[in-house]
């Protein structure tokens, strides 16, 4: 069994591997055993962490980002199903990450939930507005979090909880 990662940077290919045929078969067996690839975009590093190693034992291939600029480019690169997007972050916001990535034509479908500290409903509003499909408060209940992202990746989901 292989170690979980807990700032789970290792879901990204090799730097120099470029062909899929020289991958050992041991690591082609874990990456068709995950469920999904989820990308957490979180300025703390604890937060990151303890998502992303809960997310790993529940089967999910993990990659995290510590702000809004480096959330839109890893998922430029690597098209997760998911993205947990957290509000507050330095350099880009998620706000500000989540409304780019949704003009981005081939990032515009995936699903985020915003995870943020900040639980008024002014902020719930403003994270709608931008376009999250989700919303969750921290600290972070892992059982709702993980009913929201199966429900959101689910074929009925769509990635939407107004369907």
């Amino acid at each position: 069994m292989k170690p979980k990662d807990p700032f789970a940077t290792s879901g990204l290919p090799p730097i120099n591997q470029t062909d899929k045929e020289n991958t050992p078969a041991a690591e082609k067996s874990q990456k068709s055993e995950s469920k999904y690839l989820i990308l957490i975009a979180d300025d703390s590093a604890d937060s990151a962490a303890m998502i992303s190693l809960y997310l790993q034992n529940q089967g999910y291939s993990v990659l995290t980002a510590s702000n809004g600029e480096d959330a839109i480019k890893i998922a430029s690169k690597t098209l997760p199903a998911l993205i947990l997007m957290d509000i507050s972050m330095p350099t880009l916001d998620g706000l500000g990450a989540t409304r780019r990535i949704r003009q981005d034509e081939t990032l515009r479908d995936i699903p985020i939930i915003a995870v943020t500290a900040f639980g008024t409903e002014g902020f719930q509003r403003a994270a709608y507005d931008v376009g999250v499909s989700g919303y969750l408060t921290k600290p972070i209940d892992l059982d709702r979090m993980c009913h929201l992202i199966a429900h959101l990746l689910s074929p009925s989901g769509s990635g939407n909880l107004t369907q």
